[in-house]
């Protein structure tokens, strides 16, 4: 292809080329199982007739796209405070979303595998993991719970949701507890209660059904399952699990807070209720005071079926890195969770990881770490239990317990930063940036069961316990509480329900200033936060594109979770290029 050009003496030029494709047929054979399999299209082919008018809208919008890509860049990597590998390392996996493990279909079904074209089904206990896209498309995922798991996937006499939609019809209970967990999130990343509103039934539904698992052999339910509870390690665990459980009591004070939104206060308070039973019950049954964290205690009418008994388990208190993440109450004690953490550390968190499935007794296990390279191994056996573990299951699944996956590493990482083991939490993540490093892998595909996997996409979760990001679409609030830079300048990215933008602090002796600067879309508050000193006095200013400022009153301010929030006497809208500042004294 060329472009004839004439140059006179000290001109130049410049010629675009588009390379523009239209594929929008899906492989219906391989996606034969999907409802309206026959009639299955890309979704961009409701955009663009062909190729040809692909490249017609590039020619038309590109440079405002651009614009906006350099934009956005210029937010998250230029202007930003934190280490520019940590930005890296926490925004690389959502590249997942541009890969073939992600596709939408032309009616806007969201649809993904776990890897590239591997296990299938969008699977709730994989997903679970990843907060990526969520907390950068938040359309996509409130979509995927309605239409899918609330939706296609959804037992409306049980509550029950088939974990891998029509893939696979049945309740992982991991699962389970987290589309409640992110039905919560996707209402607080949502303009309005619209969303919510449309799902609550369903939802609460679906929370009665793992009351109804807790109230084993009609026993009353007390916050911890013990029953069957299949799960990501693709097996039936028994007996009483911190990990799972702690999901699920997170899943009940997420229950809570959608069913106060939604004038149920009688599912509300029951949820509560239930949910702090459930956090005695977690410390009194499952707390090792000797070890030193929560431990799995093992059903002994299945002693046959893998276990992590005594062993010392990454993911032990999963739920508390999602109740961090949504504002919700704890569900492990603070000083044991701390404990806990710290030993997880000591024992989990290994110079060499790949060298511990030489001592650790716990046959297999695939290598994704290699002879030196720090990381966090998922299951270690400082006192014994390693012999018992396997039980009788799959010799694949066995083999877990020794790996290394770098979606478990974040979420550890996450856990580490919210309650303030920031050191800790870097080191987690800095290993798992170094394995990643562009001269040994591909630095944008960190690999599990297959490439381009979407547990890691839980990255961003260690992104949001740095910046101290709390956000209620509906409500209109916006607050930050750093761990990083504490004391210091600071500057981050955001994303809301409509748009993006910077956040920065500055600190001049008692006073603190706050601005919420948007760079994209419409952002409306009524609250700003901010780690300004309990009980500071704030004072609010708007800031248009041509730099006028005007007042904004505020009505008062509130403390909580280390912040100090301006209450606005009227709602504030920004639009692009427009700042909202707020200074506490």
């Amino acid at each position: 292809m060329t472009v004839p050009v004439r140059l006179a003496p000290g001109e130049t030029a410049r010629v675009r080329f588009t390379l523009a494709w239209h594929f929008d047929r899906v492989d219906r054979q391989l996606f034969g199982y999907l409802t309206g399999a026959g009639s299955l299209r890309r979704h961009y082919g409701t955009r663009f007739a062909d190729a040809r008018a692909a490249t017609a809208h590039a020619a038309a919008r590109g440079d405002e796209l651009a614009a906006a890509t350099r934009e956005f860049v210029r937010t998250w990597y230029e202007d930003a405070t934190l280490p520019h590998w940590f930005l890296e390392r926490t925004l690389a996996p959502a590249s997942t979303l541009a890969t073939s493990t992600a596709h939408r279909f032309q009616d806007g079904r969201f649809y993904a595998w776990e890897g590239l074209y591997c296990c299938d089904g969008t699977c709730t206990h994989v997903w679970n993991y990843a907060q990526s896209a969520a907390r950068l498309f938040p359309a996509l995922e409130r979509d995927t719970r309605e239409r899918v798991d609330f939706g296609l996937a959804f037992h409306e006499e049980t509550g029950a949701v088939d974990y891998r939609g029509e893939a696979a019809r049945h309740v992982a209970h991991d699962g389970q507890c987290g589309n409640v967990l992110r039905t919560y999130r996707e209402h607080l990343m949502a303009p309005d209660t619209a969303f919510l509103t449309r799902v609550w039934p369903r939802v609460k539904k679906a929370t009665e059904y793992l009351i109804r698992a807790d109230a084993l052999d009609g026993r009353p339910p007390d916050g911890v399952l013990e029953g069957e509870q299949y799960n990501t390690l693709d097996a039936s665990w028994y007996g009483e699990i911190p990990w799972i459980s702690g999901l699920y009591v997170a899943a009940l004070h997420a229950a809570a807070a959608m069913a106060d939104e939604m004038a149920d206060a009688a599912f509300a308070a029951a949820c509560r209720e239930l949910a702090a039973r459930g956090t005695k019950e977690l410390e009194a049954r499952m707390w090792n005071e000797r070890y030193g964290y929560f431990e799995h205690l093992v059903d002994p009418a299945h002693a046959d079926a893998i276990n992590s008994n005594r062993g010392c388990h990454i993911d032990q208190m999963y739920g508390e890195t999602y109740a961090f993440q949504l504002g919700l109450p704890r569900v492990f004690p603070g000083d044991k969770a701390r404990t806990a953490l710290a030993n997880l550390y000591r024992h989990n968190f290994l110079p060499d990881a790949q060298s511990y499935k030489d001592v650790s007794g716990i046959p297999g296990g695939r290598i994704y770490s290699t002879e030196g390279e720090a990381g966090t191994v998922m299951c270690t056996w400082p006192f014994g239990g390693s012999d018992t573990a396997p039980g009788s299951g799959e010799p694949f699944a066995i083999g877990y317990f020794n790996e290394v996956w770098t979606g478990q590493e974040y979420q550890f990482a996450a856990h580490l930063m919210h309650e303030g083991l920031t050191d800790e939490a870097l080191a987690v993540t800095r290993a798992v940036h170094d394995r990643h490093r562009a001269e040994k892998r591909n630095p944008y595909n960190e690999i599990e069961c297959s490439d381009h996997y979407a547990r890691a996409m839980m990255s961003h979760a260690v992104y949001l316990a740095a910046t101290g990001f709390d956000y209620h679409g509906p409500h209109g609030r916006l607050g930050f509480a750093p761990r990083l830079r504490q004391g210091r300048d600071f500057a981050a990215a955001f994303v809301t329900a409509e748009g993006w933008g910077l956040y920065r602090q500055r600190r001049r002796g008692r006073t603190l200033t706050a601005r919420a600067e948007l760079r994209y879309g419409t952002l409306r508050l009524t609250s700003l936060a901010a780690p300004a000193r309990a009980g500071a006095r704030a004072t609010a200013e708007a800031i248009g594109r041509d730099g006028r400022r005007r007042r904004v009153a505020v009505r008062g301010t509130s403390d909580g979770n280390g912040r100090t929030a301006a209450e606005f006497a009227e709602e504030v809208t920004l639009r692009a290029g427009e700042t909202l500042e707020v200074t506490y004294r």
